[in-house]
């Protein structure tokens, strides 16, 4: 039976990966295959540091958007992908990549993922989660700097010169497409419960 498909998107620091590991954890790893938009971004390779480094990360270009579709379709079709992962330190394209096996549900999660009318195809299901500008900044800024080996500073910047506009002019219009808008992702416990049994009922069925 062919899997259920999910996609996810919404505003940097939105509250994507809790609802993505809410998911995880109601359905079982056994049940669920994880696609992250941001492990397709386009190889850097060929340019120098500095030129990766003024990348604009935010715009759909920077998404290898043929491959992402590509292995959505191969999951949906009963088969294994090798998903690409990303160095965000040093933004490239790491060399090995990461084996995902297709499963009952197939969740695809990313920042731009419903602005794409190939990607939006390959859905059963669109969520758009939606959470106030100020506090996703604040997210954003507290994992950048964990996680990503960045400075306050150049958060801040890279926040206003491409990921406000490119929130803007991309993934706010893209909302339209969500068959749910879900506020506040993983802290609105109401939403949450409805949205994840509908998941179980979809993967139990396909199991």
């Amino acid at each position: 039976m062919t899997p259920f498909v999910v996609g996810i998107a919404g505003g940097s620091g939105s509250g994507k990966s809790t609802v993505v590991r809410r998911i995880l954890e109601t359905l079982g790893e056994a049940r669920v295959a994880l696609v992250e938009q941001d492990a397709y971004y386009r190889d850097g390779c060929h340019l120098p540091f500095e030129e990766r480094i003024a990348r604009n990360y935010d715009h759909p270009d920077a998404i290898d958007e043929p491959l992402l579709a590509e292995h959505i379709r191969a999951l949906r079709a009963g088969l294994a992908v090798e998903m690409p992962r990303y160095d965000f330190v040093h933004h490239l394209r790491r060399l090995e990549t990461l084996r995902v096996e297709p499963r009952p549900c197939i969740v695809v999660e990313g920042i731009l993922v419903l602005a794409s009318e190939a990607l939006r195809d390959l859905f059963d299901l669109r969520l758009f989660v939606e959470t106030d500008a100020d506090l996703r900044l604040i997210r954003r800024l507290h994992r950048d700097v964990a996680e990503r080996g960045r400075t306050p500073e150049s958060v801040i910047a890279q926040w206003e010169a491409t990921v406000r506009p490119m929130h803007l002019q991309f993934a706010e219009p893209s909302k339209r497409h969500a068959h749910l808008i879900f506020p506040e992702g993983g802290l609105n416990t109401a939403a949450l419960e409805v949205i994840l049994a509908h998941l179980r009922a979809e993967a139990e069925a396909r199991t």
